[in-house]
């Protein structure tokens, strides 16, 4: 029976979005796949304040552990909620304006 392989892996060097390889059979691995086809979710390692430290998976193909780390840069980005609550208020304000636009001079031309 074979040994499967365990990796230590930083996100912040593989560049890109978040899609990377498996380093030992190389199948995409995409934090966007849901269907658990490439990949299994081992275990969540958060740290004292909740935030995740590491990311443990398997690769579904060649079963090798991987040990994903890196997520602390995560804690810089901007508040994601916010920066698309504010977004889509001024979206919305937008379109407002531009209904109110339109009930004035009865125009019914969405592009204008």
């Amino acid at each position: 029976m074979n040994q499967s392989q365990v990796y230590e892996m930083d996100l912040t060097k593989t560049g890109g979005d978040g899609d990377f390889q498996c380093p030992e059979c190389g199948t995409a691995i995409s934090p966007d796949d849901c269907t658990e086809e490439a990949y299994s979710i081992l275990e969540a390692k958060v740290n004292d304040q909740g935030l995740l430290e590491e990311l443990v998976i398997r690769c579904n193909k060649c079963a090798s552990e991987l040990h994903l780390t890196g997520f602390s840069i995560l804690q810089k980005l901007p508040d994601i909620d916010s920066t698309l609550h504010r977004a889509q208020c001024s979206n919305q304000e937008r379109c407002f304006q531009e209904r109110k636009r339109r009930n004035k001079t009865g125009s019914t031309d969405l592009h204008r």
